[in-house]
C-alpha cells in the first residue's frame, strides 16, 4: 500500500513538472492544437502522461515491488505504440481512419480471445479503437479529457480490484495520478493540452482495461458496463456526427460543435462546462461499477443511455460558431445587402431595411460593383 501511495504521488508531481517543461519546445516547434483557433494551446502534454505512466509502472515491475502481470505488461507495450501513432498525428496531420486503424491493431494484441470468443473479441477491438478516438475528441476543451480520464480510471480500477487484477489496478491508479498532475497544467486557461498522443493513450488504456475486467462475463451485461464507462465520450461523438450530417458538413472536418462548446454557448464558463461533464462522467462510471459488482441490475444502464440521449437531443439545436471562420476582414455576411461602393479602397455602405451603416475598410481590398 505504501508503494501505491508513493507511486501515485510521484506520478502526479513528475507529470506536472514534465508537462510544464515540455510546453517550451512545443511552443518553439509550433505544435499547437489546431482545433482551438481563438487561443492556440501547445501540445505534448500527453507525452508527459505517457512517459511518467510507463516509467513509474516500469520501475515497479523492475524492482519487483509491484509486478503488473502479463496482461498489464502487454497493455503497456500496446499503449506505447498507440501513443507513438498519436505523436505522429500531433506533428503531422493524420486522418481519423489512420488513428482508428493503428489503435485497432494495438487492441487486437491485448483482447483475450480465449475468454471472449472470436466474434465478441473483434467487437471489443472495434470498441477499444472507437473509445480511444472519442477520447481524442474530448480534448477539445480545457481540463475535460483529463477529468473524464481520472474518473474513468478510478472506476475501471475498482472493477479490476474486484476481479483480483492487482497489477491492472495499480497501472490504472498510476494513470489516474499522472492525469491529475497533467490537470495542474491543463486547467483553464490551459498552458498545455494532451494532444493525440496522450488522449489516444488514455482512451486506449481505459477501454482495453475495461475489456480485460469484463472478459468472461455475459456479453450483453458487459456491453452495458462498457457503455457506462464511455458514456460522456460516446455522447460527444454522437452529437458531433449527427450535427455535422444534418448541417451537410464532412464529419471529419473539425469545428466548435462538441459538448463543451455548446454548453459554453448556453452561458456556462469553461470551468463550469468541464465540471458538469466530469460530474456526468462520475455518475455514469459509478453506475458501471455498481453493475459490475452486482449491486445494480442490468437495466441501470438504461438510465445512463437515457441521460446521454437527453443531452444529445437537448444540445443539438444549440447554435455554434461556424468552423473555419478566418480572422480579419473577409467579407460582410448576414441579411445586410451592399448598396454601392466607391473605388477599390474606401468606404462601403451597407443598407438594411431599418438602418444604414458605414464600414471603413482599410488596406488593399478590391470590391466588385454589383
Amino acid at each position: 500500500m505504501l508503494y501505491g501511495i508513493a507511486a501515485a504521488v510521484a506520478a502526479l508531481l513528475l507529470t506536472s513538472v514534465l508537462a510544464a517543461l515540455l510546453r517550451v519546445p512545443a511552443v518553439r516547434l509550433g505544435l499547437h492544437d489546431r482545433r482551438r483557433r481563438r487561443r492556440p494551446v501547445p501540445l505534448l502534454g500527453g507525452v508527459a502522461v505517457v512517459v511518467v505512466t510507463l516509467g513509474v509502472a516500469g520501475v515497479g515491475k523492475w524492482t519487483g515491488v509491484a509486478p503488473l502481470g502479463t496482461r498489464a505488461d502487454g497493455l503497456l507495450i500496446a499503449g506505447a505504440g498507440v501513443a507513438a501513432v498519436g505523436l505522429l498525428a500531433d506533428v503531422w496531420r493524420l486522418r481519423v481512419r489512420v488513428l482508428f486503424g493503428g489503435t485497432a491493431v494495438a487492441a487486437a494484441c491485448v483482447v483475450p480471445y480465449e475468454e471472449t470468443g472470436p466474434l465478441v473479441g473483434l467487437l471489443a477491438v472495434a470498441w477499444i479503437a472507437a473509445v480511444a478516438v472519442a477520447f481524442r475528441a474530448l480534448d477539445h476543451a480545457d481540463a475535460l479529457a483529463g477529468t473524464v480520464g481520472v474518473v474513468t480510471a478510478f472506476g475501471v480500477g475498482a472493477c479490476a480490484t474486484a476481479e483480483m487484477m492487482d497489477g491492472l489496478a495499480a497501472l490504472l491508479s498510476v494513470l489516474a495520478a499522472a492525469l491529475t498532475g497533467f490537470l495542474m497544467q491543463n486547467r483553464h486557461p490551459a498552458k498545455i493540452a494532451l494532444g493525440a498522443c496522450g488522449s489516444l493513450f488514455t482512451g486506449f488504456l481505459l477501454a482495453a482495461a475495461a475489456v480485460l475486467t469484463r472478459a468472461g462475463h455475459e456479453p450483453l451485461a458487459s456491453a452495458g458496463v462498457l457503455f457506462a464507462f464511455s458514456a460522456v465520450a460516446s455522447a460527444d461523438v454522437v452529437l458531433v456526427l449527427v450535427a455535422r450530417r444534418l448541417a451537410g458538413r464532412p464529419v471529419a472536418r473539425g469545428g466548435p460543435d462538441h459538448l463543451a462548446h455548446r454548453l459554453q454557448r448556453l452561458g456556462l464558463s469553461p470551468q463550469g462546462a468541464a465540471l458538469l461533464l466530469g460530474v456526468s462522467a462520475f455518475g455514469a462510471v459509478l453506475t458501471g461499477v455498481l453493475m459490475h459488482a452486482g449491486w445494480a441490475g442490468e437495466s441501470a444502464v438504461l438510465w445512463v443511455a437515457g441521460g446521454a440521449l437527453v443531452v444529445v437531443c437537448g444540445l443539438l439545436p444549440v447554435r455554434t460558431a461556424r468552423a473555419g471562420v478566418a480572422t480579419g476582414v473577409t467579407g460582410i455576411t448576414g441579411t445586410t445587402g451592399i448598396a454601392g461602393t466607391t473605388g477599390t479602397t474606401g468606404r462601403v455602405k451597407a443598407t438594411t431595411a431599418t438602418s444604414t451603416a458605414s464600414v471603413q475598410v482599410t488596406g488593399q481590398l478590391r470590391v466588385r460593383n454589383g
